[in-house]
């Protein structure tokens, strides 16, 4: 008796499991951050699915999430409390966005940070595909050709019907299968499918959301996507106005722990912000659509 239901729990456990498990799709995207320039930067990005949704992200993120989650365990096992002013420096992320898809897709939700606050905006894409009969081996898949226009750009996606998932990287979604490579016209920003893997679970909320709770993915405030994209605007219009009112607070003479002036150090560090936006002008949409 004890063996049977031996048997049946390890059996219920599997299927239990199984249904849990969720893909992880790896799709190096290549793009042209600054719109007068030929130079092209590559990111990994990752679109993770399972029966019940996505999440599409930056894979530095996830990166950036299992250090923190390493950094507090040890910090922990060594009775310490943890001080992220310790952890080791990494680059400034290239795309903070995620964007949550819940099956079936009805509208998609994209978040995002402005200045140092989460913002999010509901969106259901006009994406009109125009299915053609070519077809080609892109990567090991066998796929077929599709275009729509979207955010002022041309889009040509390779999807194949061995994977049996209606969705692809970053927007894109709707053809009977998984989008393997997509770019636009003018090959300004271009996903392609580099491998997968299968996880236990998606992650819909970071470790460091976790902790920050009033500025997490789930607190974002939420805006339509008109008033998204004014906000975004304002802030690369001047990217150092939240930093300057915060330090206008701060009594005045000041030093930094340098010994230097607060004000040298916010002149040098403004500088830097606008030169970061005027080095990434290129947008994925375009807010003008081409004439």
């Amino acid at each position: 008796m004890k063996k049977i239901l031996k048997i049946i729990f390890i059996t219920v456990v599997s299927v239990l499991n199984a249904q849990n498990s969720a893909h992880r799709f790896f799709y190096e995207l290549s793009y042209k951050p600054n719109k007068d320039s030929m130079r092209y930067e590559k990111e990994m990005m990752i679109l993770d699915i399972d029966k019940k949704q996505s999440v599409y992200q930056s894979y530095e993120l996830i990166v950036l999430d299992s250090l923190s989650n390493d950094f507090i365990l040890k910090n922990k096992n060594n009775g310490a409390i943890p001080d992220f002013n310790t952890m080791p420096e990494k680059s400034p992320l290239s795309f903070s966005h995620r964007i949550f898809k819940n099956y079936p897709i009805q509208d998609i939700q994209y978040t995002d940070v402005i200045y140092n606050d989460n913002y999010s905006y509901l969106e259901t894409p006009d994406l009109i595909w125009k299915i053609s009969n070519e077809k080609q081996k892109t990567g090991n898949y066998v796929t077929q050709k599709a275009e729509t226009n979207y955010g002022g750009r041309r889009w040509t996606a390779w999807f194949t019907t061995d994977l049996p998932f209606q969705d692809g990287p970053y927007k894109f979604y709707g053809l009977p299968g998984l989008i393997i490579k997509i770019e636009d016209s003018e090959k300004n920003y271009s996903w392609e499918l580099q491998g997968n893997k299968k996880i236990d679970t998606i992650k819909n909320v970071l470790l460091l959301e976790k902790m920050d709770k009033k500025n997490s993915t789930a607190q974002a405030r939420q805006l339509s996507k008109e008033k998204f994209e004014e906000k975004f605007k304002e802030y690369k219009k001047d990217p150092f106005a939240q930093i300057r009112q915060m330090a206008s607070q701060l009594p005045a003479g000041m030093k930094l722990p340098d010994g230097s002036s607060i004000s040298d150090g916010m002149r040098d560090a403004e500088k830097k912000a606008k030169e970061m936006v005027q080095r990434n002008n290129n947008s994925i949409e375009l807010t003008e659509k081409k004439k």
